[in-house]
């Protein structure tokens, strides 16, 4: 396809750039200079801060008499943000990206003027990572408010930050942040290649990504961290990972990703290392409860009932005497309504979500066991197992899914069931890599360095070097 560039005379370049946009919201307005030259500034109606333009490059080219070439142009506008274009095509999507464009009689090239006005959340605490103690900002949906918080807390010029569009339509700018000398080189070129390699109409959010950047995409975990808080992404670029920030999503993505991440809180670092690693524990002692709670109380209720204790036996005897359901599809029953409350109270309104909540635990969970539905073990059960998921919130998808496998084998085989299930799941972690890191470094493979800062948190002065299961070519983070 011929790439059509701009012919010096205003009109026709104008009605050139408004047949490429012919929406009603792209706006021209035509002003003359000094010299009686003949401008034509074309611009997205909803995304140019009119008053900026004119303050900028209206009021002053208007007294302009000088050269007609883009370059003296540019320099007589005051505009900080000013790029010469000469096709057609390039200066359309400039108008798109909220930069009005300026052309004129006797041009060679079209200027982008940088004054777009886009309306942008405040930086407020993230609502997914609440933190008591530490930093209580969080990322929001303008790209530029993300990048200046990763500047403002890396001040350095090995901080590269290297925009990317992606989306044949929507031609969303995504970042990709690293730093130079800490981050392996040849992450950064295989996240770039397939960052370029995406061919899709639109990105709306970063999860997108993720189907994109990872090697197995249908893989039982997830193989990108995400965050929502710019201290703990530019901890991990200090790491020695590489980070991605997308247009119009708060949630940041950095890879590669360990499973052991998911287990660690920003407030970690702002408590006693005997503290952090306590609730470190406490975190896998939750999650392996919530997964594996539900289906050994099954598979002891069908196959092995001398697990239980004589009188936690008797005690779930007498609670099961009337029930007509099966212990697998009571607790099946019950899991599912859970997580239908669970749907129900997050899409529904917020004062109504609470209310739903009340009813479900209280009114339904009751009523079920007076009427002999189910039992109270069974209700006791699920409710700690969906409490426990929620100890590790990045995982709470993968293991909700994990829970139920768990489940269904319990009840259909017993413990060789769950056994069955453990290893598979155990193998496909252990054999999963994301750009040469094994996801459950440094555990598998063991690295007594890196345990320093895995389920275990040591004191901050023994952490003087970066993780192993990374390989940076910067070792050392701290003399």
């Amino acid at each position: 396809m011929e790439t059509k560039e701009i012919t010096g005379r205003a009109q026709e370049d104008a009605a050139a750039l408004k047949a490429l946009l012919p929406a009603q919201d792209i706006l021209t307005f035509s002003f003359a200079d000094g010299k009686g030259r003949e401008y034509v500034c074309i611009f997205a109606d909803a995304l140019t801060d009119k008053d900026l333009l004119s303050e900028q490059a209206l009021r002053p080219l208007s007294c302009y008499a000088g050269a007609a070439d883009a370059d003296a142009v540019a320099r007589a506008a005051l505009s900080p943000e000013v790029r010469a274009e000469a096709s057609y095509e390039k200066l359309a999507a400039e108008v798109l990206a909220g930069n009005p464009v300026l052309v004129w009689e006797g041009a060679d090239k079209g200027l982008a003027l940088g004054t777009k006005k886009i309306a942008v959340r405040a930086v407020a605490e993230p609502p997914t990572d609440v933190a008591i103690k530490g930093p209580r900002e969080g990322f929001v949906e303008d790209i530029k408010t993300n990048t200046s918080l990763i500047r403002r807390r890396l001040k350095t010029g090995e901080l590269m930050i290297e925009m990317l569009p992606v989306g044949r339509r929507s031609q969303t700018n995504v970042a990709l942040c690293w730093l130079d000398g800490t981050c392996r080189a040849d992450i950064v070129d295989a996240l770039r290649k397939k960052l370029s390699a995406i061919d899709i109409d639109a990105l709306p959010d970063a999860s997108y990504l993720t189907r994109f950047l990872t090697d197995k995409p249908y893989s039982l975990v997830k193989q990108t961290g995400t965050t929502e808080k710019p201290d703990i992404f530019c901890a991990k670029l200090a790491e020695g990972r590489a980070g991605i920030l997308t247009d119009g999503s708060p949630i940041a993505l950095t890879l590669p990703y360990l499973l052991a991440e998911d287990f660690q809180s920003g407030e970690d670092y702002f408590v006693p290392a005997a503290r952090a690693t306590f609730t470190r524990l406490l975190r896998l002692f939750a999650l392996l409860v919530a997964v594996y709670l539900p289906a050994f109380y099954v598979a002891a209720q069908l196959f092995k009932l001398r697990l239980l204790p004589v009188k936690l036996l008797l005690t779930i005897a007498g609670s099961i005497r009337d029930i007509p359901l099966s212990p697998s599809l009571e607790m099946l029953l019950v899991l599912l309504v859970l997580e239908v409350l669970n749907e129900a109270s997050i899409r529904m309104p917020k004062y109504v979500g609470m209310a739903l909540s009340v009813v479900g635990a209280l009114v339904l969970g009751e009523t079920a066991v007076s009427a002999g539905f189910v039992s109270t073990p069974a209700i006791i059960i699920v409710a700690f197992s969906g409490i426990g998921l929620y100890a590790v919130p990045n995982l709470i998808e993968e293991t909700s899914v994990l829970r139920l496998f768990m489940l269904l084998a319990a009840g259909s085989v017993g413990p060789y069931g769950i056994m069955l299930v453990s290893a598979f799941v155990l193998v496909s972690l252990v054999t999963t890599e994301n750009y040469g890191v094994p996801l459950c470094a440094p555990f598998a493979p063991f690295s007594a360095r890196d345990m320093k800062d895995a389920l275990v948190k040591f004191n901050l002065l023994s952490l003087k070097e970066r993780p192993r299961a990374l390989n940076s070519p910067n070792k050392r983070r701290m003399k």
